[in-house]
């Protein structure tokens, strides 16, 4: 059963995992890491949900952490390769790292110079500010002028990087074939005097592989020419949303209609708190069976039900009036939503639910009062 005719039966409101639509989007990076010959493993910060984790560890090689607790649950419910990068390390994270990390990457050279003696097992790497801004919106941008992340160029002469196994170029943000060629294209002829040095590079998150519109070839492509100018080096890239993208589901009720000015629908959801980028990006995100403000007879805003003015989602019509009760579907909601989703207000989480790839749904998670409470003292 789909998600359209299932929808009406789901409690809401519950992210749905599109079992299906994950595993085409892990048979497809599988395709493209074996013909480019390269390594792809899985950010977790795009998404967590770790009881899909050993249906993803047969086609990915591992994954990779920007904290401790992300390094933990990659270890415990994946396996393989775990890779962490933090803007900064403490000295706590750092030993509880040592024998969760097969490969770690500092963000300075003071705190690789600090923590080096401590990394007798581990392949360090140190992330690169190329100075190449590609993504358009600063929030997202890590090479904007004064950037914290990534050492930039005029930092490394002279330095002494001995020890140091790979270098991380992590600069695209939901970018097309066009921008992971230059990246990598750039690396090649910026870094030419250090590559031959190291044993690996990874390009970083961002390449949004699994997107209609991108071209994997380019991308395939660009990566070989870079292996026959080096290689020697391990090619890693280390995508998040590409991996769960349109592969899960927001499913929402309507709870009241209001009038002011216009047709204002409050869900049982909210964009502030379970759908944050919508604010963060922006972005409109997609309502199946539904079409811009005016394009269909009835318009409606949809709102959130917190008490935060701006907890807005966008405007959309349908060719029916909506009615209370009714369940509407926002699309694309497994990269970003559920791990970045709070209870703010005292609102409950989602449920966290999966639909398989027989059309079968059941409930990986519940949240509670308890899990409100637990989080605040």
């Amino acid at each position: 059963m789909g998600i359209e005719k299932l929808a009406p039966t789901i409690a809401s409101p519950a992210y749905v995992i599109d079992e299906a639509a994950l595993l085409r989007n892990l048979a497809l990076l599988k395709q493209v890491k074996e013909a480019a010959g390269c390594k792809i493993i899985f950010a977790q910060k795009a998404y967590a949900c770790f009881e899909t984790y050993k249906l993803m560890a047969e086609y990915l090689d591992g994954t990779t952490a920007s904290g401790i607790y992300e390094a933990r649950l990659g270890k415990e419910h994946f396996g393989k390769e775990v890779h962490v990068y933090s803007p900064a390390f403490d000295a706590a994270e750092i030993k509880a790292l040592l024998p969760i990390a097969t490969h770690v990457t500092f963000n300075s050279l003071e705190q690789w110079k600090h923590y080096k003696p401590q990394m007798t097992d581990i392949s360090c790497g140190l992330r690169l500010n190329p100075e190449l801004s590609i993504t358009g919106t600063d929030l997202y941008n890590p090479c904007i002028p004064g950037s914290r992340l990534g050492i930039p160029s005029t930092t490394l002469k002279g330095a002494d990087l001995r020890g140091i196994k790979g270098l991380h170029f992590h600069i695209l943000c939901e970018n097309n074939h066009d921008a992971s060629a230059k990246l990598i294209d750039t690396v090649a002829e910026k870094y030419a005097e250090l590559l031959p040095h190291m044993e690996w590079v990874n390009f970083g998150g961002g390449h949004f592989i699994t997107h209609p519109e991108y071209q994997p070839q380019v991308l395939i492509d660009a990566i070989k020419r870079f292996r026959a100018r080096y290689p020697q080096l391990e090619v890693i890239l280390e995508p998040g949303g590409a991996v769960v993208l349109n592969a899960g589901y927001l499913v929402a009720e309507v709870l009241d209609i209001v009038q002011n000015e216009k047709s204002i629908a409050i869900l049982d959801t909210s964009a502030t708190a379970h759908m944050p980028d919508v604010l963060e990006m922006p972005y409109r995100p997609n309502v199946l069976g539904a079409g811009e403000a005016g394009e269909k007879a009835h318009s409606y805003e949809f709102a959130g039900r917190t008490c935060l003015a701006g907890d807005i989602i966008a405007d959309y019509s349908f060719d029916a009036p909506l009615q209370i009760g009714d369940r509407v579907v926002f699309c694309d909601m497994a990269q970003y939503s559920m791990v970045k989703n709070t209870m703010f207000n005292g609102i409950p989480s989602p449920d966290i639910g999966i639909l398989d790839s027989k059309g079968s749904y059941r409930i990986l998670r519940q949240f509670t009062y308890d899990d409100f409470k637990s989080r605040n003292g």
